[in-house]
């Protein structure tokens, strides 16, 4: 010891020179030893040969079994074998992209825990991951020229990862990730995926997240998300979608992350997100929407992010609808590059917690309603615009950006009058901010809620004004849908210093489906206006079936002569009765249809009535439709593919609404096919001559079959005699019925007696249990009970059975009848073809 204890201190006393080196040896020995056990369990556990020219899986000798990562990435291996991976008993990590294996057979991995597989590959035979299913954890595919995914390939109970980016994988069948139930994460993007079968992805119970970018998909169904109940982030951005179905996420209502950015989706209805309670983050950017269901966004009542940059959903903002009402949980609101051109008062009414970002930027802003922001606490707020109206109406944005810290993300600059062209708000007087004009047309005559005939034309009015003389423009929506084809007629004049301009729209015999709310927009350089909606109902002209339901309607007309007086006063009196509902009716009467088997049969029922009839099949009264082959489309079709016999039949056709309910009824026939196949439907007279055949053949059997009850009964009553000599002929009563089973052997016959016409010995046979006999030593043939024949091929002889039916039958060793067969041994037979 270099130390000597003493009570209150520590002594240092001095060593021999030679103890000291001798110690500091002994102690950087010690160390360099325990550096090197060190050094050799990290470097060894770890393999790395990257960037050579490697042809096979290379052998380390001794210490593979402690290599438990080997990377061999960008080398010439073309293929993987059991031998090569043997020694490596610990490995868990192989990573072998970038080489040149293109295929991996069965048994190309022994038994081993591997954890984790890179590698690049271009064929998967069914069961190539055996030997590994047990330990794989993450399996990485990226960048080959897979096609085709094989359904028992992936049956790997314990992994965890899976990626397949960057292949060529076009369809993804049903069940093909069936057995992967403990995969959490797969990721199949940049693919170029055009389909994804119903089912695609079931047996995945556990998986959290999928990864779909870069894909050719064209719509979001429930039939390729069906049994992704656990899943929680889906990106499927960069695709072609351009349809969403309503109830597309009934089976992942726990889907908290959604990308469907960079996409071709125009339109999302009200019943879009129905599902998503527990959605966080919805991301729609860079798509072309244009409509916005009313209430499309109610159903997120947990969004905290949503995205909806580079769109043009202009009108569903600048329009007092409410959009975003609902989303409660709403803090980061990104609006970019939607041609916003002014906020309105109910714009951001619903997400009370909005605080976090609010993106306006890149949208030519030119009024924003004092009141839309202020039930909103903003942390950040970002506007960029040079095109604001700083008239009086906007006095008010100064002064609350002065009290809000968004002074750095703001820019908002003026664009009229003229006298503060270029200024920003924050540098101008309040006093400057004046309503001596109004360039944004300001509508004035709103169309007015109308009732109308069915058949009757209908006109619609629309008045707007500007102090202005930049051209206006009009729009017609129904129901929040731009009507292109509308029959419309504008008119524009000035008044003193305004320009009046009036839109009409014309509806010519108007229907039922022209119900709805009808609006005009009325736009100019400085802005939009939106008129208030004007609703139309349509009633059907009543009918004798209907006259119970009607509504009396009376118009009185003032008419005047000349000069408005009392005495050139004249009334006009026009009475006409409307049903608000009409009965359900055919639009085309239904016709009989006959196919042929095998083709497809498309059945109409084309109704009409207000409110819309409701469609519903039967076929001979019921609901069963045989084939379960039948399709019934939303346009009042019913197909069947592939028709048979079965589908032959009376179809009904049931349309019913809150007046009644009307039936039509189809006859379908399906005719045999020309290459006469089996299975045809036969006609009334078909089946009648059917049945007939049937019972002649039925009672021909029983007759017959009462005949030989009859002959075998009588034959057996019969009791002659028989007798079996030990000399060349056997003698047999000729009315004696078989005893020869079908099996080929004696059966056990009637019991016996002793008498002969010669008088010669007569012996009873005993019952055969097992079918043949023997000669004994005194001559005379016995049953044998053995449990097997043995008998020598060269003692076998053929013999003939004569007719028992003939007075005798003799037995003739030598002589052959046709498909009778004995085996003689002495004078004792063997008969192993039945008779009857």
């Amino acid at each position: 010891s270099f130390f000597s204890k003493r009570p209150t201190y520590f002594e240092l006393k001095p060593c021999p020179e030679a103890f000291c080196l001798y110690s500091l040896l002994v102690m950087l020995i010690m160390h360099l030893m325990c550096f090197t056990k060190f050094m050799f369990v990290f470097c060894f556990s770890y393999s790395s040969l990257n960037h050579n020219e490697l042809t096979l899986l290379p052998s380390l000798g001794d210490i593979s079994p402690n290599i438990t990562s080997l990377s061999l990435i960008h080398n010439c291996i073309s293929e993987v074998s059991v031998h090569q991976l043997q020694p490596y008993v610990s490995l868990e990590s192989l990573d072998l992209t970038s080489n040149s294996i293109s295929e991996l057979k069965v048994g190309s991995f022994p038994s081993m825990q591997l954890k984790y597989v890179n590698n690049r590959i271009s064929i998967l035979e069914a069961g190539c991951f055996e030997n590994i299913s047990s330990s794989l954890l993450v399996l990485k595919l990226n960048r080959n020229r897979l096609v085709t995914l094989p359904s028992k390939v992936f049956k790997l109970p314990q992994l965890q990862f899976l990626e397949m980016k960057r292949n060529k994988i076009k369809v993804v069948d049903s069940l093909t990730f069936k057995g992967m139930d403990s995969l959490k994460s797969l990721k199949l993007q940049r693919n170029g995926i055009t389909k994804l079968m119903d089912g695609a992805f079931f047996g995945l119970n556990n998986i959290e997240e999928l990864e779909l970018e870069h894909n050719n998909l064209t719509e979001v169904n429930k039939g390729w998300l069906y049994g992704l109940r656990m899943l929680r982030v889906l990106g499927i951005s960069q695709n072609a979608i351009n349809i969403i179905r309503s109830d597309a996420w009934e089976f992942c209502q726990n889907l908290e992350e959604l990308d469907l950015s960079f996409n071709y989706i125009t339109r999302l209805e009200e019943t879009v997100f129905i599902g998503l309670g527990l959605l966080e983050s919805l991301n729609l950017g860079d798509n072309s929407i244009s409509h916005l269901g009313e209430g499309v966004f109610a159903s997120l009542r947990s969004v905290r992010t949503l995205d909806i940059r580079n769109n043009e959903i202009s009108w569903a903002i600048e329009d007092s609808i409410g959009v975003f009402e609902g989303m409660k949980k709403l803090n980061t609101l990104i609006l970019q590059r939607n041609k916003i051109k002014s906020i309105t008062k109910k714009a951001f009414e619903g997400p009370r917690n909005l605080s976090t970002c609010e993106d306006l930027s890149k949208n030519e802003i030119m009024s924003i309603h004092p009141e839309a922001l202020s039930h909103v606490k903003l942390k950040m707020f970002i506007l960029n615009t040079s095109s604001l109206l700083c008239d009086c109406h906007m006095q008010w944005l100064a002064s609350w950006l002065t009290d809000k810290p968004f002074q750095q993300s703001v820019s908002a600059v003026c664009a009229h009058p003229a006298t503060l062209l270029g200024q920003s708000v924050l540098d101008i007087s309040p006093d400057h901010f004046v309503c001596d004009d109004f360039p944004k047309p300001h509508i004035t005559v709103h169309p007015e809620t109308s009732v109308a005939l069915r058949g009757n034309n209908v006109t619609l009015s629309c008045v707007a004004s500007s102090s202005s003389d930049s051209p206006m423009t009009t729009a017609w929506r129904k129901d929040g849908e731009v009507l292109y084809d509308a029959e419309v007629q504008n008119y524009a004049r000035y008044q003193d210093t305004e320009l009046i301009y009036t839109t009409v729209l014309h509806l010519l015999n108007v229907n039922f489906t022209d119900e709805g709310r009808y609006q005009c927009v009325v736009s100019n350089h400085f802005g939009s206006n939106y008129s208030n909606r004007a609703k139309l109902t349509v009633n059907g002209k009543c009918s004798c079936r209907n006259i119970s339901l009607f509504c009396l309607n009376i118009l009185w007309t003032w008419i005047f002569v000349g000069r408005p007086s009392t005495d050139s006063l004249s009334l006009s009196l026009s009475v006409s009765l409307s049903c608000p509902a009409e009965m359900p009716s055919f639009l085309k009467t239904p016709m009989d249809l006959t196919i042929r088997t095998g083709t497809m049969a498309r059945l109409e029922c084309a109704a009409e009535g207000h409110p819309s009839p409701q469609i519903a099949w039967r076929k001979d009264g019921g609901t069963d439709f045989p084939n379960a082959t039948s399709l019934l489309l939303p346009n009042q079709l019913l197909i069947i593919v592939d028709a048979g016999p079965t589908d032959a039949g009376k179809y009904t056709c049931i349309m019913s609404n809150t007046l009644g309910t009307e039936r039509g009824h189809i006859f379908l026939s399906v005719s045999p096919s020309p290459n006469c196949e089996t299975g045809v439907a036969y006609d009334q007279d078909g089946w009648t001559t059917v049945g007939i055949v049937v019972i002649v053949v039925v009672c021909c059997v029983v007759g017959t079959s009462l005949v030989w009850v009859i002959v075998i009964y009588h034959m057996r009553r019969k009791n002659e005699d028989y007798s079996i000599t030990n000399t060349d002929e056997i003698n047999l009563p000729a009315d004696i019925p078989s005893y020869l089973s079908s099996q080929g052997t004696l059966s056990e016959p009637p019991e016996g007696y002793s008498n002969s016409e010669a008088g010669s010995h007569q012996q009873l046979m005993p019952p055969l249990s097992n079918g043949y006999v023997h000669k004994g030593t005194d001559g005379v043939c016995y049953g044998d009970t053995g449990s097997e024949v043995e008998v020598e091929g060269n003692n076998i002889l053929h013999c003939r059975i004569g007719s028992l039916f003939n007075g005798r039958s003799s037995f003739h060793p030598g002589e052959a009848h046709e498909g009778l067969t004995g085996v003689q041994t002495g004078q004792c037979f063997f008969i192993t073809t039945a008779l009857s």
